[in-house]
């Protein structure tokens, strides 16, 4: 992810956004960010930047010209139109949503930095394309917002933190707000660590966890509480198909995806870190309820839909021509599944040669991305890398690859038993798509006692 940052005091920026995490992913070459003085744009000797107001009143406006000279400087060094965001007091709230759409829909943004009174209206029409606030309050500047939001959107890109956990853990991911942290040592000042966390039971943890955090929201900010309820409810609704259902299941109670629209079993879910969709309509009336409701970004991505009585107008309204039916596999048995071949290591960028050449379904860029994310497990025979498997970032099980040489050894089972005992520990449901007519893979779902469904699920794309 690039991020240029237009400001009046780019040392600032350099100081804050150049130092620890943010400093070493930028030297990592996982981002950039690049503070641009408006002043070097100006054509006076002053290098003045601001003016008196028309009309009269008190302070000075930000002047349209220099701020244009920089922004065109960066499009052009960048050989495109960037999508230009102005921190405003005006602008809509920024939020954990916000960021996941906006890290889903660009790869590259402009953050302007206003000061003074504020900004040429002239500038922000022909130039920026959103405004975003921090809240209902007002700042000396933008400097701290731009910065605020870089911080958020860079520490989802993939690699900037360990693992995905990192983030997905915390404060407003899943719409609820972190649950109690504590360190060494077990007793301070007569307070003990909570017994459950010393059990080693993840199980257990992973619900106690769950448990604080629905607690400590209810109590510190009951808003959110009322939305994490109704998504609940659509979950609680969807469950009695669970098999058809699982993937929105999943999606909402992992915190990957918010409900756009939900009436009985007729839903549609959005997924902004990732710009798909899911949707299962009922009859006509429903659906057409939905289809406006449909971000832009979705167009571009992918759809997931319930049967294809829908498949044809969904194409039509969002440009898709391509489609592949599935089915879905879903591990509901309380017990751990066995693991024979114990030797499975989570992969490292250094494995994404191997990946991406035996991933028949994703680019290196995707593997790079679910790899870094900390997704991605390897098995190895005597410390040679021979199989895969990994998550999407759906959230979804797959990928999953054993060479020739190594099949018929119970490696596949091995690796999807791994992954699906990871998943579980951490309070989650694995699941998994089969398209159509893998079947070497719904034998090998049966053979470990996941519960197929009927092949009524359909990926719409471009």
């Amino acid at each position: 992810m690039r991020i240029d940052i237009m400001t009046l005091f780019p040392d600032a920026i350099d100081a804050m956004m150049g130092q620890s995490i943010m400093g070493r992913a930028q030297e990592r070459g996982y981002i950039r960010i690049t503070a641009h003085q408006i002043r070097d744009y100006t054509t006076n000797k002053q290098m003045q930047v601001d003016d008196y107001p028309y009309g009269g009143g008190r302070g000075a406006v930000m002047q349209a010209d220099p701020l244009y000279r920089c922004w065109d400087h960066i499009c052009q060094e960048a050989g495109q139109r960037v999508h230009t965001i102005y921190l405003s007091p005006c602008g809509r709230v920024f939020n954990q949503e916000v960021a996941k759409e906006l890290k889903a829909r660009y790869d590259h943004l402009i953050l302007v930095c206003g000061h003074y009174e504020g900004v040429d209206q002239r500038f922000l029409d022909e130039c920026v394309d959103e405004e975003i606030s921090m809240g209902d309050f007002v700042l000396t500047g933008g400097e701290i917002p731009a910065m605020a939001v870089a911080d958020c959107l860079c520490r989802m890109v993939p690699g900037v933190l360990p693992e995905e956990s990192c983030y997905t853990d915390e404060s407003h991911w899943n719409g609820l707000l972190e649950y109690p942290q504590y360190s060494r040592p077990e007793n301070w000042h007569g307070k003990k660590v909570p017994e459950v966390l010393l059990s080693g039971n993840h199980k257990k943890i992973s619900a106690w966890r769950r448990e604080q955090s629905e607690r400590r929201t209810e109590e510190r900010r009951p808003d959110l509480y009322a939305k994490y309820q109704e998504k609940q409810r659509v979950i609680k609704k969807l469950s009695a198909k669970k098999r058809i259902f699982i993937h929105m299941m999943e999606t909402l109670s992992r915190g990957l995806g918010e409900v756009l629209y939900a009436e009985g079993k007729n839903v549609l879910i959005y997924l902004p870190e990732i710009g798909n969709a899911m949707l299962n309509a009922e009859d006509e009336e429903h659906l057409e309820k939905m289809l406006p409701l449909i971000p832009k970004a979705v167009s571009e991505h992918s759809i997931v839909t319930v049967t294809d009585r829908w498949n044809e107008r969904v194409s039509e309204i969002l440009g898709y021509h391509g489609s592949m039916l599935c089915s879905q596999a879903c591990y509901t048995r309380g017990e751990p599944l066995p693991v024979r071949h114990k030797d499975i290591r989570q992969l490292t960028v250094e494995e994404v040669p191997y990946v991406a050449e035996h991933y028949h379904l994703g680019d290196e860029i995707y593997v790079r991305e679910r790899i870094a994310a900390g997704d991605v497990f390897g098995i190895y025979i005597e410390g040679k890398l021979c199989g895969f498997i990994g998550c999407h970032n759906d959230g979804s099980m797959g990928m999953l690859y054993v060479e020739d040489a190594y099949r018929r050894q119970g490696l596949a089972a091995s690796l999807e038993g791994y992954l699906i005992n990871k998943q579980r520990e951490q309070g989650m449901i694995p699941y998994a798509h089969i398209v159509n007519g893998n079947e070497a893979s719904v034998q090998l779902q049966e053979r470990l006692g996941l519960n197929l469904s009927e092949t009524v699920i359909w990926w719409l794309y471009r």
